[in-house]
């Protein structure tokens, strides 16, 4: 036993009850209390219970050091934006290009959000895109609902068209991670099925709020010489991560010193600069993925890893339909059901212990990235667009996001793991 104080049932009973009532909590959000005070509270309460030891929990943190870094980059370069009038810039052009169709808009929102994933990460779409989308959309005066979904939806359907477009790709290859060709191969013809299907679907249940024109006399306002530098450094923080990921390092570092430098560059102009992005972050973001690894240490601890490879070791002798499907819909469940952070971290983890088959692996990818759009708080990124939203006055329930990823979610996965199939890639 690696991190729990002793393998007795009943700890690992502890275990159990601690990590499901807090990733519980952080879904609920009871009396409207922070995610992270949830995910820390688990964490804290696993220490004090001595099922896991101070040190062990110390050493949990330390390996989400590269997503926290990717996080604060993200952050830092959003905030950035939406300070510096890049979020006004971009709404007023979506808008004017819209000719006043509502139609249009949706399909120009859910490109951009394409490209944000793609190149940026799903977490970016969530962070920088969620802004700008809902000052375009108040700008139009059109109903906000549809193109804020758009923005959730997409963060996890365009989420494994690149390596970079979600950092759970990273954890459940590790070091394994195909070359960019063998990857767009593999994860083209699935990506372009996800995005599809969650298109078609968005935009069949939107299509009552989409009826009707959008206000296209928006007053269109030049960016500052501040505002392009930022402008400017959103593409040169894309081009980093790809360097990055070309080059199989990891992406926190990069995105974090990315975001760093575009900061310093605007600071130079504008002295007020890190003490305004300082206080606006939302920082609560960090503790609350620190807790999450934790409770996963501790999970992996009580048997969830050495359960999830022996189920994945089973699969090796079923039909490649069978064990496809139904490893991308296991754990695209497990995920909403207990985030696709911890799910991705120990499914990972069990895909290269169980050497399974490629077949298998690819499956599981694609239920970490795209199951999660099912529940709001099926992935991280969800989780940071509900933190974006809320901050801009919008509140999405569990329910009202449920029935809309009731219908998203399962054909676009069904498609996307039919298409692995299909590419036959090893």
């Amino acid at each position: 036993m690696n991190n729990a104080a002793s393998g007795v049932p009943w700890h690992s009973l502890v275990i159990w009850v601690v990590a499901l009532a807090s990733i519980a909590l952080v879904l609920i959000r009871p009396k409207g209390l922070p995610e992270a005070w949830w995910a820390a509270l688990g964490a804290f309460v696993l220490v004090v219970c001595r099922v896991m030891t101070p040190r062990a929990a110390m050493q949990a943190v330390g390996k989400g050091l590269d997503v926290y870094l990717f996080l604060i980059g993200m952050m830092i370069m959003s905030e950035l934006a939406r300070r510096e009038g890049v979020f006004d810039w971009v709404a007023g052009h979506a808008v004017r290009a819209s000719r006043g169709s509502r139609t249009r808009l949706f399909v120009l929102i859910y490109s951009v959000g394409i490209v944000v994933t793609t190149f940026l990460s799903n977490d970016a779409t969530a962070v920088v895109l969620t802004p700008a989308v809902l000052a375009a959309v108040r700008a139009a005066e059109a109903e906000l609902l549809p193109y804020l979904l758009i923005c959730a939806f997409i963060a996890n359907a365009a989420s494994f068209v690149l390596p970079i477009s979600n950092p759970a790709n990273l954890v459940v290859y590790g070091h394994n991670l195909p070359p960019l060709g063998a990857w767009l191969l593999t994860f083209g013809l699935p990506s372009v099925a996800s995005i599809l299907v969650t298109f078609v679907v968005l935009r069949w249940r939107s299509g009552k709020y989409l009826k009707g024109t959008v206000t296209t006399n928006v007053d269109g306002q030049p960016l500052s010489r501040t505002g392009k530098t930022t402008l400017y450094g959103i593409a040169f923080l894309a081009a980093v991560l790809m360097t990055a990921s070309a080059l199989r390092l990891d992406l926190g570092a990069p995105a974090c010193l990315a975001g760093l430098l575009v900061a310093a560059m605007v600071s130079l102009r504008d002295h007020r600069t890190p003490r305004d992005i300082g206080k606006e972050i939302a920082w609560s973001v960090i503790p609350l993925v620190a807790g999450l690894f934790v409770i996963v240490e501790a999970l992996n601890s009580a048997g969830a890893l050495a359960a999830a490879v022996a189920v994945l070791r089973n699969m090796r002798t079923w039909p490649s339909v069978s064990s496809a499907f139904v490893s991308a819909f296991g754990v695209a469940f497990i995920s909403n059901v207990m985030n696709n952070l911890p799910s991705g971290l120990i499914s990972g983890t069990a895909v290269q212990a169980a050497g399974v088959t490629s077949v298998i692996r690819h499956s599981v990818l694609i239920g970490v990235d795209l199951g999660p759009n099912l529940s709001v708080g099926g992935s991280l990124a969800t989780i940071l667009w509900l933190i974006a939203a809320r901050r801009e006055g919008q509140e999405i329930g569990f329910w009202k996001f449920l029935k809309w990823g009731a219908l998203v979610m399962p054909p676009a996965l069904m498609l996307a793991v039919a298409a692995v199939l299909l590419s036959g890639r090893p």
